[in-house]
């Protein structure tokens, strides 16, 4: 099995277990995928910030080190554009949404260890991603 971080025409980002490359494209070919979030059968392979390293190679130090900046860069582009930030409210409002109080969406914020815990034994799924200092002072 192997997973595929697919994106839509729509720019949702997800993924996708396949039995192998041939059975994504298959798929896709037949209009069998669609993104879970809009609908879109408009499926393509998103760029994965996963990498199995295999060796050194040339251009190995502050090029593959510029590199990962420019993907958490993206990654952290891709969060503040698709999100709402609910700052210190975000376990209030991820309980908020999750009985139905509010509409679902997706949202970003801080959360404390106890709030983490009562999210966790709600059955809420969330996702901790490390912000740089100088992302957060802006």
């Amino acid at each position: 099995m192997i997973a595929f971080d697919l994106r839509c025409e729509k720019d949702h980002v997800f993924e996708a277990w396949f039995k192998d490359s041939f059975s994504f494209e298959k798929q896709k070919n037949e209009g069998l995928l669609a993104c879970p979030v809009c609908g879109s059968n408009h499926i393509e392979k998103a760029f994965s910030a996963v990498a199995v390293r295999t060796g050194k190679t040339a251009g190995d130090g502050l090029d593959s080190a510029s590199s990962l900046m420019k993907v958490m860069e993206r990654l952290y582009s891709v969060i503040e554009n698709n999100t709402v930030d609910v700052g210190t409210d975000f376990a209030k409002e991820a309980l908020k949404m999750h009985y139905g109080v509010t509409e679902p969406k997706n949202i970003r914020g801080i959360a404390t260890k106890q709030e983490e815990k009562i999210l966790r034994n709600e059955g809420i799924s969330f996702m901790k991603i490390p912000i740089p200092a100088k992302k957060r002072s802006n």
